[in-house]
């Protein structure tokens, strides 16, 4: 998430009431996750596991709650309870805004654009030209819609991250900044729900084809021409390639990686990166691999008949 003007170290250590290591006026840009930082933002760290990585990640400014030796050229903020404080960061530079109408007089939307009833679009979003949106969709605040969209009933686009830490009180979420991108030539299919990045974005790139009752988590990225078939499910931070096939029931874990042009066959569970091919079962294997089990095990109860 990108400040609309750049702030000092200073300021966002006065916002935030923290200690801090390295020059007051250092120039700050932004918040990210760990996994996309840039050069001039903010990453927090709360766990010892992960320091390191932070540290030495493309992030300027580490938030975290541990004073160690600051890396040259970056600088720290001291916290003692940097998810918190990630949080305020969030909620001050990105506040929600309450909508208080079905479509927003803040939206911009693009020439034959048909909208049908009971649609809600929010605050700051922008639509492109020659889209369909069907009855009950939801465009939460700030989504952006290329041209030539179909968004089929009961849709929603923009919902908050589903990512919490586990305190003795209850799950606390993590504050959802980014936003929803679909490009240009995307169909998503009724009762279809697409979260919002943390920081990032969510993008459903150019041409790509979603069915019906599919879950996106928060700031995945998926390719040009993909097919997801429907009751798929993707957990946030992964990437999908152009041209991949997923069938139907296909569920995908965090932070995953998945090659152009690979095949999901229906109800695959995919439980790490993959490289392109044809992959079936839970956990995946390769269609060969499992069609050549599946052919050992009926030999074998053959066997076991005579």
């Amino acid at each position: 998430m990108k400040f609309k003007n750049k702030q000092t170290l200073k300021q966002i250590a006065e916002l935030l009431e923290l200690e801090f290591v390295g020059d007051p006026n250092f120039e700050i840009t932004g918040i990210n996750e760990i996994h996309v930082v840039e050069k001039g933002e903010i990453v927090f760290v709360d766990h010892p596991k992960y320091y390191d990585k932070a540290l030495n990640s493309n992030a300027t400014t580490i938030l975290i709650n541990k004073e160690v030796e600051c890396p040259k050229g970056k600088t720290l903020l001291i916290s003692d309870d940097p998810f918190r404080d990630f949080n305020k960061i969030t909620k001050h530079f990105n506040p929600f805004i309450a909508s208080k109408e079905n479509i927003s007089s803040s939206a911009i939307i693009g020439e034959n654009t048909i909208i049908q009833p009971n649609v809600f679009i929010g605050e700051n979003v922008q639509i492109g030209k020659n889209c369909i949106i069907h009855s009950n969709v939801s465009i939460n605040n700030n989504c952006v819609i290329g041209n030539n969209v179909t968004i089929n009933s009961n849709t929603v686009l923009g919902s908050n991250a589903f990512y919490y830490k586990n305190r003795a009180e209850g799950f606390d979420p993590l504050v959802s900044g980014g936003r929803v991108i679909i490009s240009d030539d995307v169909d998503l299919g009724a009762s279809c729900t697409i979260d919002r990045g943390v920081t990032g974005d969510t993008t459903i790139g150019k041409g790509t084809k979603i069915d019906n009752q599919v879950q996106i988590g928060h700031d995945t990225i998926i390719g040009k021409k993909c097919l997801i078939a429907a009751q798929t499910g993707i957990a946030g931070c992964t990437v999908i390639e152009d041209e991949v096939t997923i069938w139907g029931q296909v569920g995908i874990v965090s932070g995953l990686h998945i090659e152009k042009g690979t095949v999901l066959m229906a109800q695959t569970g995919v439980t790490k990166s993959l490289k392109k091919g044809v992959y079936l079962g839970s956990p995946q294997r390769t269609y060969r691999q499992s069609m050549r089990e599946t052919i050992y095990l009926k030999n074998q109860t053959n066997k076991e008949k005579k």
